[in-house]
């Protein structure tokens, strides 16, 4: 620590006297490194697995294990090889060629000839990803189960993550690049300039008509949702891919679940239901970039229209960097098909009942009761729309949980990038800054962390390349600084930039959100034990119980929104629990103390199934060697003791900071905002407090509008806030049982237990 601060003096004292930042890229790393391996010759995880417990036959079939072994292609380098043609011309005009040589099998669809007859929009569409983006990677073997799932007679629909506008763009060259044919887009109107949304129409785009949202007895909503559920019909009944975004589109502040995609995959539902095809197969699919092209620094600000003009601009812009090599890369994974008949026969079995979150958690906060409920928690934040609302109400559940399931499984298959790896590095470990020659071994750390947690990464090469590249994106949230020993010194700017860090580090999140998740209910089961400021030796004299582990892991459960969480449907908490413990075992955070009188953990030979057990679901057998709660309570757990465990306790204490951070902060303000008020007149409010708390106490990380969004929302199913109809709308106010200042200290109280300062 205190070479830390005299190299931070001296690079004061050099900064000043030659008044600007060193250059890093003029004069490279100044410092001699040796090659290490390429990453991709490490294990890399094949990801993309269907639920074998919802669809246990999909999961059997378009999988074989040979495909695991097929490389990486870039999808938008076209070169003499990929076409039939050689020679020096061809070398100059294979991206033109390659166009012409695209094959679109004919349909009748007017808008679709547009696209057949011209190669020169594929050769125009393929220049302008070049200008955007280094390189579009695609999975051989994930791209192989699609192609194999196409021949089988039933549509295609895929179901995408929504990272970035162009990912409507991105997608449909993809697949078609590759022959799976041409994709019909359900395109978000608030993403499309009117300009762009009618060119979109004519090239093919789908758009539902306002009208399709009006109450289901108006008769323009009906004549409306008659002709989307038509045009459904006939994309199903003519074999012809379709592409549905589950997540609102980026900048859009709401809930992560689109209503818009959730109208559309009921229509398709209601489709099979209704026989206009026997099955359709469903692909999840995930996009991650680097850094999302239109992004704004300032995240306070939500993001403009797609426009002809705006695409322009990017490109020029994308120009203008292309010799500082600063354009970012992109990775496109396809998850394993699986059957949309199969799971409507199956999952059913899997739903179990469920309660509110204040039915679950408002007791315990308040103190009125200690048992926690083993029962799922219901939390559904996403309007039902018009389309949605015209399908039975167990339909409409069937939707739900449809879209959260495949929303798992993109996110399950998505690859970590650089850029997560690095700002999660430097905002929960260094945020006041770090040597270079230690971020390269830590860089490399958690790479191989990410993938022996059966996580892929999207990038390969060598380590001084990848972090080259990853800190000349991030160069306007970091600084370099450059020392005497020759090394350099990373430090992340201060002020709105550690927001922007923040949201890159959540793609990172779900790698580590088991671990996270038991390391802040460890935390919170230790807070009346133990001060959080001592010892690591005096925490880990104490013994845990394993049913006092489930407890505090089903509390921070039902605290954390479902956004967040994104458990599939057909996985219950407890079984979530046992998992969560399994994974604090082996990371090696967690170790089993045997006490007298208690079979070892390891003698399984005389265990049995309990009554309980007999009766459970497939779906809830796991590792851990505990049945139920009763049987956990004499089995005993301490925090290992090894060396690295305290700083990687602490980390995964700190992925979940921002969120919990972001609560504690709305709790506090219960008693300073102006209620009643609208929900975005409450949201701006809070926004704001949470804005200038991080300019007094540099908690930068908690400083973004979703947050607030978040923690309005989950006070709101906790019945801290209440909802009551107003003049201008549904007015929030606050609940009589948090109306005192005692009650809201208690709320605080319950949230800031699961933070580790």
């Amino acid at each position: 620590m205190n070479t830390m601060a005299e190299a931070r003096l001296q690079t004061q004292k050099k900064s000043s006297q030659d008044g600007q930042e060193t250059s890093l890229w003029s004069s490279g790393f100044g410092m001699k490194l040796e090659a290490v391996t390429p990453f991709l010759g490490k294990y890399r995880p094949f990801v993309g697995r269907c639920c074998q417990t919802c669809t246990p036959k999909s999961w059997e079939s378009l999988f074989h294990r040979s495909i695991m072994d097929l490389g990486f292609c870039n999808v938008i380098l076209v070169k003499e090889e990929n076409t039939r043609f050689r020679g020096w011309l061809v070398r100059r005009l294979c991206y033109f060629l390659w166009s012409l040589e695209q094959h679109i099998p004919p349909c009748q669809d007017a808008s679709q000839k547009i696209m057949e007859s011209t190669g020169l929009f594929s050769w125009a569409l393929l220049r302008f990803l070049n200008c955007l983006f280094l390189n579009v990677q695609l999975y051989r073997g994930q791209m192989k189960m699609v192609q194999k799932a196409s021949q089988a007679g039933s549509p295609l629909v895929f179901l995408s993550t929504h990272k970035s506008v162009l990912d409507g763009i991105l997608l449909p060259f993809v697949l078609l690049s590759q022959g799976v044919g041409v994709l019909r887009v359900a395109w978000d109107p608030r993403t499309c300039s009117p300009l762009l949304r009618a060119l979109l129409k004519k090239l093919g785009g789908l758009f539902l008509p306002p009208e399709a949202n009006l109450s289901p007895d108006s008769p323009e909503g009906v004549l409306a949702r008659a002709v989307v559920h038509a045009t459904v019909e006939q994309l199903l009944a003519s074999r012809q891919p379709l592409l549905i975004f589950l997540e609102e589109p980026p900048g859009v502040r709401g809930p992560r679940l689109s209503a818009l995609g959730l109208s559309w995959l009921g229509l398709v539902v209601q489709g099979v239901q209704a026989g206009i095809v026997p099955d359709t197969l469903l692909v999840p699919v995930a996009v991650t970039y680097d850094l999302v092209p239109e992004a704004p620094h300032d995240t306070c600000h939500a993001l403009a229209p797609l426009g002809l003009w705006t695409g322009a601009l990017a490109v020029l812009r994308s120009l203008r960097r292309w010799g500082c090599g600063r354009r970012v890369c992109v990775r496109v994974n396809l998850a394993q098909p699986f059957s949309l008949q199969e799971y409507i026969i199956d999952a059913r079995s899997c739903w179990g009942s469920r309660q509110t979150l204040e039915q679950l958690l408002q007791p315990i906060v308040l103190g009125q009761c200690t048992a926690v409920p083993d029962t799922e928690k219901e939390q559904e934040w996403t309007p039902v729309t018009g389309p949605l609302l015209a399908l039975r109400e167990e339909d409409q559940l069937l939707v739900r949980r449809l879209s959260w399931h495949v929303l798992n499984a993109s996110v399950a298959s998505s690859a970590v990038m650089s850029t997560a790896i690095m700002a999660t590095l430097l905002l929960f470990k260094h945020q006041k800054g770090v040597f270079l020659s230690q971020l390269l071994g830590e860089f490399s750390w958690l790479t191989e962390e990410t993938l022996l947690r059966g996580f892929d990464v999207g990038f390969s090469g060598q380590l001084r390349c990848l972090v080259q590249h990853t800190l000349s994106l991030l160069r306007p949230h970091v600084a370099l600084l450059r020392i005497q020993q020759g090394d350099l010194l990373v430090v992340p700017r201060p002020g709105p930039g550690l927001t922007s860090l923040a949201r890159l580090s959540a793609e990172l999140l779900p790698t580590f959100l088991s671990e996270a998740v038991g390391a802040c209910a460890v935390r919170g089961l230790l807070a009346g034990r133990v001060p959080p400021e001592g010892p690591w030796e005096l925490q880990g004299v104490e013994l845990l119980s394993q049913k006092e582990l489930y407890c505090q892991i089903l509390l921070l459960l039902h605290l954390l929104p479902q956004d967040l969480l994104l458990l599939q449907p057909c996985q219950s908490c407890y079984c979530y629990c046992q998992e969560v413990l399994d994974r604090l075992i082996q990371c090696g955070l967690l170790v089993a103390e045997e006490t007298r009188g208690s079979q070892p953990a390891c003698d399984t030979g005389r265990q049995r199934l309990s009554a309980r057990l007999l009766w459970k679901l497939s779906g809830d057998f796991t590792d851990s060697d505990s049945d139920d709660f009763e049987e956990a309570e004499g089995r005993y757990f301490r925090l290992s003791q090894q060396s690295r465990c305290p700083d990687f306790f602490l980390f995964l204490c700190r992925l979940l900071s921002p969120v919990l951070k972001a609560f504690a902060q709305a709790a506090a303000f219960l008693h300073r905002g102006r209620l009643p008020d609208t929900e975005s007149g409450y949201t701006e409010q809070l926004f704001q407090f949470l804005r200038a708390t991080a300019q007094e106490e540099g908690l930068f990380e908690c400083a973004d509008p979703n947050l607030a969004i978040s923690a309005i929302w989950t006070f709101r199913d906790l019945g801290v806030l209440q909802q009551t109809p107003g003049p201008t709308g549904p007015m929030l106010h606050l609940s009589p049982a948090f109306a005192s200042r005692d009650s809201q200290e208690k709320l605080g109280q319950f949230i800031r237990q699961f933070i580790c300062s």
